[in-house]
């Protein structure tokens, strides 16, 4: 409020104001030499008033007067113009589990209430896309698990999905407000891109599309955002989430071929990315529905990838034929999501993943290139660890330790050249399982990053520009919102795969 330096202090009584001194003689008149309104009527005249009037109604009177000037000035606040403020902010830090324990078995029993993909035309080299999380193994579980230990993980990888583990696991991790409405304004995003039939499409009809289409890609990459968040056609929430899954799986499901494979389109090099992506998110279907009508297509896909590993180890573009860290990072989370379903997937497939992964590690095994021959790169090292995490490193390994160290080094930036999703998804999911300060140090710098960085007006509100980042170009629009959409998810996705983090002790 502005005042007027005039009327900061209470000025003297008008003359006008004081009634005349007997017998007509002023003394200030003669003072100041002015006498020739002697006669001159007083302008309000209440002093008799005040004097016959009793305590009490004046009292009364002041207190009206008070009452009236109260009104109005109420009056002159709530007819201003209105304002409008958009605030940008992220909210209180969420928990971090210092002292106490974080309590699983309480988190697990809340019963619910209701409630990527390549993109075309990528070059053969390392950064196309990251996959989901993956199911973890068993704390204490060998490098490489049988088929026995599947049991006891079922239902407890995806179980932070569930509403009341998913907002303990959110405050207890360390996300806030913001980071879950920056989901929730990405899965938005994705509800006004789906198409009639139930997919969703990577050039269009958003800004900023891929440079070739993928239907199946990019219908796998919303599902796997939408499961993220505990989304299925089985929710008992009657949602536009659950609606938007509900008609996307009929239209995928259409699309897998006789072999197991769903890849219909796109540049050949899609062809492993594709349905790596696709057997995933059918995976974590059947374990977060129990639903066995998915069992069959979910055992077909992952026969599909069993059947053409190739002799190196891993996975590639062609079936059976080269492998890369990439391609075979999707092919091992599929594989796994697959085991936390229950399916048959044979021992000796993570073993030979392991010996591939040894062709391409670097600077003792801390750091990973793209294929055999190739340096080690901040995104191939990310993969390579988080791969290295699902087969049995444990959380004290020397290699384990220099690779997170060198990812702490090479923290996100949103600049051009800095730029990297795919990157910053998967060395997300690696510091998240490690925990303690490797955890603190990178999520402080994610969940404000990727809010703030969300396009938060006009018909692509909610998503996140392509343009800058390295793989852009490539992916498109959807392709970078959806890995977006999977980091800001990491705090309850799946659980820590080490038992101290769960436990508190690591975190």
């Amino acid at each position: 409020m502005a005042y007027d330096a005039q009327s900061d202090s209470p000025s003297p009584l008008r003359p006008g104001l004081a009634p005349a001194p007997p017998h007509g003689h002023d003394p200030r008149r003669h003072h100041h030499g002015h006498d020739d309104d002697h006669d001159a009527p007083p302008l309000v005249d209440i002093s008799g008033w005040l004097n016959d009037s009793p305590a009490w109604l004046i009292s009364a009177a002041m207190h009206l007067l008070l009452l009236i000037v109260g009104a109005l000035l109420l009056v002159s606040v709530n007819s201003s113009d209105d304002l409008t403020i958009e605030a940008l902010f992220t909210e209180d830090v969420g928990e971090q589990l210092i002292e106490e324990p974080l309590d699983l078995s309480a988190a697990l029993e809340v019963e619910l209430d209701e409630q990527m993909l390549t993109p075309t035309d990528l070059p053969e080299v390392a950064d196309p896309l990251a996959t989901p999380e993956p199911a973890p193994l068993m704390p204490d579980a060998p490098a490489f698990a049988t088929d026995a230990l599947t049991t006891p993980t079922l239902g407890v990888a995806l179980s932070g999905r569930e509403p009341g583990s998913r907002e303990m696991l959110l405050k207890s991790f360390g996300g806030t407000a913001a980071t879950e409405s920056a989901v929730m304004a990405g899965l938005e995003w994705l509800i006004r891109q789906q198409q009639r039939n139930g997919s969703w499409s990577l050039q269009g009809p958003y800004d900023d599309g891929a440079r070739v289409e993928n239907q199946q890609a990019a219908t796998a990459m919303a599902l796997l955002a939408f499961q993220g968040a505990g989304y299925t056609p089985a929710s008992a929430e009657d949602s536009r989430y659950r609606r938007a899954v509900e008609k996307a799986w009929p239209w995928l499901l259409e699309t897998q071929l006789d072999d197991g494979s769903f890849f219909r389109q796109g540049a050949n090099s899609h062809r492993f990315y594709t349905h790596g992506q696709c057997t995933i998110a059918l995976c974590e279907l059947l374990s977060m529905t129990g639903d066995e009508q998915y069992r069959e297509p979910a055992q077909a896909a992952v026969d599909f990838l069993v059947r053409h590993q190739a002799t190196e180890g891993g996975w590639k573009y062609d079936p059976g034929e080269g492998s890369d860290t990439s391609v075979t990072g999707w092919a091992l989370m599929a594989l796994k999501s697959a085991r936390i379903a229950g399916l048959h997937v044979p021992s000796d497939v993570f073993v030979r993943i392991g010996e591939f992964l040894d062709l391409v590690a670097r600077v003792d095994g801390s750091r990973y290139g793209y294929m055999k021959p190739d340096g080690y790169t901040t995104s191939m090292t990310a993969e390579g660890l988080l791969c290295r995490q699902y087969l049995g490193w444990a959380r004290e390994d020397f290699r384990l330790r220099q690779g997170v160290d060198y990812l702490l080094d090479n923290r996100p930036e949103w600049r051009r050249g800095k730029r990297d999703a795919y990157y910053w998804y998967y060395a997300t999911q690696v510091c998240h399982h490690m925990g303690g300060e490797d955890w603190r140090a990178w999520n402080s710098v994610t969940r404000e990053l990727l809010p703030e960085q969300q396009v938060k007006r006009g018909r692509e509100r909610g998503s996140w520009s392509p343009d800058g980042d390295r793989w852009g170009s490539h992916g498109g629009r959807l392709y970078i919102t959806c890995l977006s959409i999977y980091t800001l998810e990491v705090y309850y996705r799946h659980l820590p795969i080490y038992q101290d983090v769960l436990t508190g002790g690591g975190f």
